[in-house]
């Protein structure tokens, strides 16, 4: 018989003492409608359904957080990725398109849009390109508003011709937010097999073979998987990926348990649950302090990449057990700015940007929230980008760049964010110039296992 009363204080004391949340919940929303000829009439189309749509998110989000307890971080929405609405209208700077979904997204009261977006990993409409290059100025001159391109998959190969362009997009982008040190690149992903259903910004867009609506959830818990580790000092590793299981599966179905009332309570269909591990730059919510609590002393030493694959491998297995829509990125997120752990590690010259590569080939995405010296030139962001995706596109797996240019600062220097995206050491990039490399551009071919039918 199950106990009920220890079920519900075994939750109060995740959400209480290890850090539970739920970091987001995103509305998708097609604009696959609001495509018009006339560019004034397509943004039209587009902020009313964004905010006919959307009026409830924020309120039903609330509400459902005050019922269970169980604090809902972010309120956010994705779209389908301008490039392809805004094509068919013949303007030539897609710079309004980005000002109507901040505009929107403000009106409904959401933390972020994702899905000024682009998909090019095998070539480039007319439409990409404007896009792309509207990117600095559209990050530059909205709030809230987030951008992703797609240079590359497994099937398709590297557009290394949209890679050197993203790290000019990239440069610029900090240059136009010098102020705040390079801060419009933090609004910024580059990816290598993109998935359409990811809920975490800055990423997120709704693929075009999604449902008109949907809602999807993103899970957060690195504390209560550090404290079920805890509870279980010297174990083997075999006994602490069960562990790991078992706290997955409580965390995730407290993800589903949100996207089902969300869904309902607004009316639409219900996504998916990411599993993804987001940490935050609070003590007590770190990816870092879960892998350092299976034995390593810091992250960053020998033994953290194979520490991190464990993490990963268990934490989907628990969660796929607790629920049937999985979808997204699902893993363990590493970002620098965000994981007190990382940030330590990374300040202390633990973890390099070549070790966080590495364990890049084992986590949900990549890159993630990387600060360089202000000065890197457009060329080795290119060429991270490259690295990045080649990863992804010889794993078949997700794996992006999100990098800070920190305009006016220097190795040794922090650049503070705020908020959920906290902090980051600037770390140093290679001197050695990929310049010729990325100038050669082209493409490269599909790995030989990629075409699979």
């Amino acid at each position: 018989m199950i106990d009920t009363n220890a079920n519900i204080l075994e939750t109060i004391q995740m959400i209480e003492e290890d850090k539970l949340d739920i970091r987001t919940v995103t509305m998708g929303i097609s604009l696959l409608d609001c495509i018009d000829a006339d560019g004034d009439r397509a943004r039209a189309k587009i902020y009313d359904k964004i905010t006919q749509r959307a009026k409830n998110l924020v309120r039903v989000a609330e509400g459902i957080e005050a019922e269970l307890g169980i604090p809902i971080i972010n309120k956010r929405i994705a779209v389908t990725p301008i490039s392809i609405v805004a094509g068919a209208s013949g303007d030539s700077d897609y710079l309004e398109y980005a000002r109507t979904l901040d505009r929107a997204a403000r009106a409904v009261g959401v933390d972020f849009i994702g899905g000024f977006s682009a998909l090019v990993d095998k070539g480039q409409t007319e439409a990409d390109r404007i896009l792309m290059s509207s990117i600095p100025r559209a990050l530059a001159e909205t709030d809230v508003v987030c951008s992703s391109v797609d240079i590359g998959s497994s099937r398709a190969g590297i557009n290394m011709d949209a890679v050197r362009d993203m790290g000019e997009v990239i440069r610029e982008t900090a240059d136009l937010t010098g102020e705040a040190h390079g801060f419009g690149c933090s609004k910024l992903v580059v990816f290598a097999n993109a998935v359409s259903d990811n809920p975490f910004m800055a990423g997120a867009f709704h693929g075009v073979q999604e449902t008109d609506c949907v809602v999807s959830v993103g899970v957060s818990g690195p504390g209560v998987v550090k404290r079920a580790l805890e509870k279980t000092p010297g174990a083997s590793l075999n006994v602490s990926a069960e562990v790991i299981k078992k706290a997955a599966f409580k965390i995730t179905r407290v993800g589903q348990l949100v996207g089902n009332l969300a869904a309902e309570r607004l009316g639409v269909s219900f996504g998916i649950v990411d599993l993804s591990l987001a940490p935050t730059a609070e003590v007590g919510d770190s990816v870092a302090r879960v892998l350092e609590e299976l034995g390593l002393e810091v992250v960053g030493t020998h033994g953290t990449t194979a520490a991190l694959a464990l993490l990963n491998d268990a934490m989907k297995k628990g969660g796929l057990m607790a629920c049937s829509r999985v979808g997204g990125l699902s893993g363990s997120f590493i970002p620098i700015s965000e994981d007190i752990g990382m940030i330590e590690a990374a300040a202390a010259g633990n973890i390099t940007l070549d070790k966080l590569e590495a364990m890049t080939a084992i986590c949900s995405v990549g890159l993630d929230m990387v600060a360089v010296p202000g000065d890197t030139p457009a060329s080795t962001l290119s060429a991270m980008i490259a690295d990045e995706a080649a990863i992804g596109v010889m794993n078949h797996k997700t794996t992006a760049v999100r990098v800070i240019p920190a305009v006016g600062l220097g190795v040794g220097d922090v650049v503070e964010f705020g908020g959920l995206l906290g902090r980051a050491p600037v770390m140093p990039a290679h001197e050695g110039s990929s310049e010729i490399f990325v100038r050669r551009a082209g493409h490269i071919p599909s790995p030989v296992h990629g075409f699979r039918n």
